[in-house]
C-alpha cells in the first residue's frame, strides 16, 4: 500500500511552506512524490519544489475534486507504478472540497490516506468562512488535523476566536496552534499521523489511574489482615478443610491479583446453598468496581493556545487541593506554552506539584482526572 497524505487549504493559507517544512525536516529518506494541482494555467510552486529533488505531476487545467476526478484516479495510479514511491503528498487546490479529494484517493487500489490536513490562516479565517462557506466548512469538516497559519502574528483573542469557529464545525481534530518555528517537521508529521488531542490524553491518564486504584482496591479487600465480610467468609472456609488452606496459600503466591479473585469465586461456588446469596453479593460489588470506574472517576481534557507563566501554573495547580471547589482531584498533567516562549510541562498529585521547562508542542494540552471533578471550575482557574 502507498501511503498519501492530503494538504488542505484556502488560497494562500500556507499549505506550500508546510510542505517544504515536512519535505526538508519530517518525511526523513522516505521517497516522495508531490502532486499539485493549482487553479488556473500555470502551477506557480512547482518549480520551486523540484529543487528539493521531488517529482512533481501538474494537472493545472481544473480542479482535481470536480472536473478532474476521473483523471486524477489515473494519474495517480501512474505515478505508483512509474515512481513506485513510500509517500505521496497532495496538494489539492485551494477552492477544492477535501472530502471529494479523499474519495478520489480511496478509489485507487494500493493506496492508503494517512494524514488528511487542513492548512488555515488564522487572521482571515472568520471572513473566509463568511465568503466561501460551502468550501471551507467542508476543507474543515474533514481535517484529520487542523494547522493554523500565522498565529504569531495576531492577538490571543482573535486566536481564540479563530479556534471556536473551527471547533463549530469541527470538534474532534487536533489544532495545532504554536507557530511553525517553534516545531520541527517531525513533531507536526507525528501529529499528522498520530494525533494526540487533550480528550487522549485524558483517557489514557484516566485507565492508569483506574487501574491504580484498582490494584490498591484489591490488596485493600483481601489483604491478610482485612476484616472484610468477604475476607471473613474466605477464612472461615480456610477453617472448615486444612486442605484448602494449603491449596488456597500455593495460589496466593503463584497468581496475580485477578487469579485471586477468581479462585476465590471458585470457593464460594463450592460452598452450600446458605452462601449463595452472599457469593452472587460481592461478585456483583467486584464487577461494578471493575467494569464501572468511570462512574467513579471523571477526567476533563482541553487544548489551549494561552500562554501562561510559571507561578501562574503553580497557583491553578495548588489549588486544586481544593475538593470543596474542584472536586476530589487525584491527578493532573499538561504541557502549556509559556509567556518567555519556552513551554511549560506540569504534574500534579495532591499536595504535591512538579512544574518544569520541556520540549514545545503543537498546542497546549491539560488534563484533570479526580471524582466529581467541578469541570466549570477547573476551566475557570486555567482562565479558559
Amino acid at each position: 500500500m502507498t501511503k498519501v497524505d492530503i494538504f488542505s487549504g484556502f488560497l494562500g493559507a500556507g499549505k506550500t511552506t508546510l510542505i517544504k517544512k515536512l519535505i526538508a525536516d519530517g518525511y526523513n529518506g522516505a521517497k516522495l512524490v508531490l502532486i499539485e494541482n493549482e487553479f488556473g494555467q500555470i502551477g506557480i510552486d512547482g518549480g520551486f519544489l523540484k529543487e528539493s529533488g521531488i517529482e512533481i505531476t501538474e494537472m493545472n487545467s481544473g480542479c482535481i475534486c470536480c472536473s478532474l476526478v476521473g483523471d486524477f484516479g489515473t494519474a495517480l495510479k501512474d505515478v505508483i507504478d512509474q515512481f513506485a514511491p513510500d509517500r505521496i503528498l497532495i496538494e489539492p487546490s485551494g477552492v477544492g472540497k477535501l472530502s471529494d479529494v479523499v474519495a478520489a484517493v480511496k478509489r485507487v487500489e494500493g493506496t492508503e490516506v494517512c494524514g488528511t490536513v487542513t492548512v488555515i490562516d488564522a487572521s482571515k479565517c472568520r471572513i473566509y468562512l463568511k465568503n466561501f462557506k460551502e468550501f471551507y466548512e467542508n476543507q474543515i469538516k474533514y481535517a484529520g488535523t487542523i494547522i493554523l497559519s500565522r498565529t504569531g502574528n495576531i492577538s490571543q483573542e482573535k486566536l481564540d476566536q479563530a479556534i471556536e469557529l473551527i471547533r463549530e464545525i469541527n470538534d474532534h481534530s487536533q489544532i495545532i496552534t504554536t507557530p511553525w518555528d517553534d516545531l520541527s517537521g517531525v513533531q507536526i508529521l507525528k501529529a499528522i499521523e498520530e494525533p494526540l488531542t487533550a480528550a487522549d490524553m485524558a483517557a489514557a491518564l484516566l485507565e492508569a489511574e483506574q487501574h491504580e486504584l484498582e490494584h490498591a482496591h484489591h490488596h485493600h479487600e483481601h489483604g491478610e489482615d482485612c476484616d472484610c465480610e468477604e475476607c471473613r467468609h474466605h477464612h472461615h472456609d480456610d477453617d472448615d478443610d486444612d486442605d484448602d488452606d494449603e491449596h488456597e496459600h500455593h495460589h496466593h503466591h503463584d497468581h496475580d491479583d485477578d487469579d485471586e479473585h477468581e479462585h476465590h469465586h471458585h470457593n464460594h461456588d463450592d460452598d452450600d446453598d446458605d452462601h449463595e446469596h452472599e457469593h452472587h453479593h460481592h461478585d456483583h460489588e467486584h464487577e461494578h468496581h471493575h467494569h464501572h470506574a468511570d462512574e467513579v472517576f471523571d477526567s476533563i481534557g482541553f487544548e489551549t493556545s494561552k500562554r501562561f507563566t510559571k507561578e501562574q501554573i503553580e497557583n491553578a495547580l495548588k489549588a486544586l487541593d481544593d475538593t470543596e471547589k474542584y472536586g476530589m482531584i487525584l491527578r493532573s498533567k499538561g504541557i502549556v506554552a509559556g509567556e518567555d516562549g519556552t513551554w511549560i510541562h506540569f504534574d500534579f498529585v495532591p499536595e504535591e506539584v512538579e512544574v518544569r521547562t520541556g520540549a514545545s508542542d503543537v498546542t497546549g494540552k491539560i488534563v484533570v482526572i479526580g471524582a466529581e471533578v467541578k469541570k466549570d471550575a477547573i476551566k475557570e482557574l486555567f482562565g479558559i
